[in-house]
């Protein structure tokens, strides 16, 4: 488990650990939700979208080039 501490004005660190588990990175957006218990629970939005690069894909499946998808073609 890690501990950090509260600055007056609201701000902490995320310990290195928990960073570097998550892929975090200077400029990333995180989400806070308070759930009914008071568990806190933090997202990370920190997908690039480069990393979505052949999710569609599905075996068997032709791949087609971008000027074939043009419906002005």
């Amino acid at each position: 488990m890690s501990e950090t501490t509260l600055t007056s004005k609201g701000q902490t660190t995320i310990p290195k650990e928990i960073r570097d588990q998550l892929g975090l990175l200077a400029g990333d957006r995180l989400t806070f939700r308070l759930l009914p218990d008071g568990t806190v629970l933090l997202r990370a939005k920190n997908r690039r979208l480069a990393s979505l690069g052949g999710c569609l894909q599905r075996e068997g499946q032709p791949t087609v080039p971008i000027d074939q998808m043009s419906p002005w073609r």
